[in-house]
């Protein structure tokens, strides 16, 4: 072989030798840092949570303040969004009080909504409008509707409150159904599918700022005292993780940018507030008024 061939041959070993070591390189110098895992968030129907405008702000605004993807989850029951949380599906999930307390073993709190200022609300007595009314007693032999079986202010209250006064709701009432929705029951109670309803006193204000007309055919029966707001919980195991430290710090601090501001707009609440887990005393005393009873 000539001189000019050995040359040409070393020059084309060389060249593949090259580029094979081109395509083994990018994983070692040109590697991009890995992206970080979505946090999986879940929402439950004690929230509008079939308005996609709702569920675009949350998303915005938490993917901003965390740096996180956010995944949302939303189902019909709360049970389902509860069992997601706790077997480990779900980082972190908008859930009811009556849930945390059944399951505070298992679920640690994030973050407490403020509404007007304060981390609780109510559970209300609805009804007709044009009927004459006024107090438990005259809701006997109603159909009434609760919002779900794992709900507090939809259902729990309602059934302690007749457990107080030595009532039971399967004889109290003519018949009871679950909505699935506190936006349901008041369109229950509203179009006289049903004679009354146990709904949220904090969807029921806000319906009355964005459906005025529905609200108006019904009028509140009793104001319950106060419960701890609907939470923010996480399974106890993701507790100190970054996801649920960064979602931790977001909601927090949700009042000092725009985009948190918005959805607290949305949402018409004041802030995210850190609270004790002693908050859920109440829900957790009416669920032991019941015990054996539900």
């Amino acid at each position: 072989m000539s001189y000019s061939c050995k040359r040409i041959t070393t020059s084309r070993r060389r060249f593949v030798l090259s580029s094979a070591a081109l395509l083994l390189a990018p994983k070692a110098s040109f590697a991009q840092k890995p992206r970080k895992s979505a946090i999986r968030f879940g929402l439950t129907p004690v929230f509008l949570n079939d308005d996609l405008q709702l569920l675009s702000v949350i998303r915005t605004y938490l993917e901003a303040a965390t740096g996180y993807k956010i995944d949302l989850t939303t189902r019909r029951t709360y049970q389902e969004v509860t069992a997601l949380l706790i077997s480990g599906q779900l980082d972190a999930a908008w859930i009811c009080g009556y849930p945390f307390v059944k399951y505070r073993t298992e679920l640690d709190l994030v973050a407490v909504p403020q509404w007007n200022g304060k981390p609780l609300y109510q559970s209300y007595l609805i009804t007709k409008t044009d009927r004459n009314v006024t107090e438990l007693s005259d809701l006997a032999g109603d159909i009434h509707a609760f919002s779900d079986p794992n709900s507090n202010s939809g259902y729990l209250v309602t059934m302690a409150l007749l457990h107080k006064n030595e009532l039971n709701s399967e004889t109290f009432f003519e018949k009871t159904l679950f909505t699935y929705s506190h936006r349901n029951v008041i369109r229950a109670v509203a179009s006289g599918l049903v004679q009354s309803g146990s709904v949220d006193g904090y969807i029921w204000e806000i319906m009355r700022e964005i459906d005025p007309d529905l609200v108006a055919k019904t009028k509140i029966i009793r104001k319950s005292e106060w419960f701890g707001f609907p939470p923010i919980a996480t399974s106890r195991q993701f507790a100190d993780s970054p996801k649920i430290k960064a979602l931790k710090a977001a909601f927090l601090a949700s009042n000092n940018t725009e985009d948190g501001r918005a959805m607290l707009n949305y949402l018409r609440l004041s802030g995210f507030t850190q609270a004790p887990s002693s908050l859920f005393d109440p829900v957790a005393q009416n669920l032991k008024s019941l015990k054996g009873v539900l």
